[in-house]
């Protein structure tokens, strides 16, 4: 007993020695790469973070800026002056919004159906195309159930005087904007159902009156009647409806749409360097945004509590999505774990997190689901780069809870349709703005546009958005990854079948995974027969 206590101690100061050691060897080696760097080194990463930084210290300026200036009880007036340049930059960006939208939306689809062509590309698209939906569905009944919007009760007695529009009609005006007859005047206005009263003369029987015996008289009875109306705003739902019919009759036009598909892909490229230069001025307008809100408010601690609550709503609406919604599917179709699969992508995920970019982590991502996951390359090189593209759940869920975050915020009862088109132009706005820098900040006015929101409350959300736009990018990447898994056990036997094919060609490899990619890189090194065969 004496003697296996008296080694337990000396194993404890042997492990805390190599503890130590392993600590200190860290440290020199951190210490000599803090060393290396040089300065080029430093601009370099100051100029590939330039935009990240300056829209950073906008934000945090922004809002020093705006708590120095509430001493001051500045006028409504001198407030819209101090305001000026962050209205220059809503204005920018407005004038955007249908040349981006239309352009994007016809280009992306126009390219995804000469992609998505085969089974695998349907399947990817379905996908893709439920998983937006699904999120856009968790946002929005999220929204509602929270209701981050509301943050003293006196906002609940607020009666608003707003014409109410019965769901019938709604719903039919929500159809009616899909398809608008004038695709001019669809630009600067959308169908909206008014009601008119009418007056119908009815005739009453009258027996034995005091007035008439056996006669009759008329009564005059007024009635609510529907009538074709309209509102200002851009009909976002039905540019959307006819940029994706037109973009896929162009796909299928195979080489006679070839000219439209280089017009609207120059016209989209150009829009793109467009937004481009404007997104450098997007730091000096959001500073004044910020400091223009706040310097504005009644009540600091209300709207504290309104946006602590919606960045509360949107983090809860992305976890569900993403450790519940996304496993469970990739469970039911796959039966296999989702966790384990997911903890392959760890590397991605933060790297998705850091970079705030699904096109930075796209090489990551792939040597995640190859290398880790064993995903069959033909399935990721394929898969990738359309869910990049088409895929923005995360964004697609968070335009669709801002938007009604800011009608609750501005006490604006929202009825079906408009929370329908909500979702709608949510989803295809993500899909559209996907690639540009601040893309939430571009979709969300044309969420907002689309149901006639005021897009001055967008300050509201930007101070937690950089922060925000992380969580989406993750939630988007792991959206994508999932995918890839899905679509590769979907298509196994397609895979099986090609590699039976090319079965003389393949040379048979370790691995459990019954197909194997021959890239055409190695494909006549892979014809080579092997020392065993050549033994043979």
């Amino acid at each position: 007993m004496t003697q296996s206590n008296g080694e337990n101690p000396q194993r404890s100061r042997s492990g805390l020695h190599q503890i130590r050691a392993g600590i200190q060897s860290r440290s020199l080696l951190a210490k000599k790469r803090v060393e290396n760097i040089k300065k080029d080194e430093v601009k370099g990463f100051f100029m590939k973070n330039a935009f990240v930084i300056l829209t950073i210290t906008a934000v945090i300026t922004g809002i020093i800026l705006g708590f120095s200036l509430r001493p001051y009880k500045l006028s409504y007036r001198e407030v819209k002056y101090f305001s000026f340049p962050g209205e220059l930059l809503m204005r920018m960006l407005q004038m955007l919004v249908l040349p981006l939208l239309v352009s994007s939306l016809i280009t992306g689809i126009a390219s995804l159906d000469r992609r998505a062509s085969g089974r695998m590309g349907v399947r990817a698209v379905i996908y893709y195309t439920t998983t937006t939906v699904i999120a856009v569905f968790i946002g929005i009944v999220m929204v509602l159930i929270i209701h981050p919007g509301k943050g003293s009760k006196d906002e609940f007695t607020k009666q608003q005087q707003i014409e109410q529009v019965s769901p019938a009609d709604a719903f039919l005006d929500l159809i009616r904007n899909m398809f608008p007859p004038n695709l001019v005047e669809a630009c600067t206005k959308q169908f909206k159902t008014h009601y008119a009263k009418r007056v119908i003369h009815v005739t009453v029987t009258v027996n034995d009156t005091i007035f008439l015996q056996n006669g009759s008289q008329q009564i005059a009875q007024e009635e609510m009647i529907p009538v074709p109306g309209s509102v200002n705003g851009i009909n976002a739902l039905g540019l959307v409806v006819f940029s994706l019919c037109f973009g896929l009759i162009i796909g299928n036009m195979r080489e006679q749409g070839q000219p439209l598909r280089d017009f609207f892909d120059c016209l989209n490229e150009a829009i793109m360097r467009l937004v481009a230069i404007i997104m450098w001025y997007a730091p000096v307008g959001i500073l004044f945004l910020i400091a223009g809100k706040i310097v504005e408010m009644d009540d600091i601690s209300a709207m504290g509590g309104q946006l602590g609550m919606y960045t509360v709503t949107v983090i809860s609406g992305l976890l569900i999505h993403a450790i519940i919604v996304l496993p469970t599917l990739y469970f039911i179709i796959t039966r296999k774990n989702p966790f384990l699969f997911i903890a392959g992508l760890l590397q991605a995920l933060v790297t998705a997190l850091g970079t705030s970019s699904s096109s930075a982590t796209l090489p990551i991502t792939f040597k995640c689901l190859e290398e880790n996951n064993k995903v069959d390359k033909r399935v990721t090189r394929f898969v990738l780069p359309v869910g990049a593209t088409i895929n923005m759940d995360g964004t697609a869920l968070y335009e669709a809870l801002a938007a009604i975050f800011i009608a609750q915020v501005n006490d604006y009862d929202l009825n079906f349709g408009q929370i329908l088109t909500i979702s709608i132009t949510a989803t295809a706005a993500s899909i559209g703005a996907a690639g540009i820098p601040q893309a939430g900040l571009v979709t969300m006015i044309i969420v907002l546009t689309s149901v006639g929101l005021p897009t001055d409350d967008i300050s509201l959300i930007i101070a937690v958005d950089w922060f925000l736009d992380r969580l989406r990018t993750t939630t988007n990447v792991l959206g994508d990854s999932i995918g890839a898994g899905i679509v590769e056990h979907l298509s196994r036997h397609e895979l099986r079948v090609n590699d039976l094919e090319l079965g003389n060609q393949m040379v048979d490899q370790p691995e459990k995974k019954p197909y194997h990619l021959i890239s055409p890189e190695n494909e006549y090194e892979n014809e080579k027969p092997t020392p065993d065969d050549t033994k043979m």
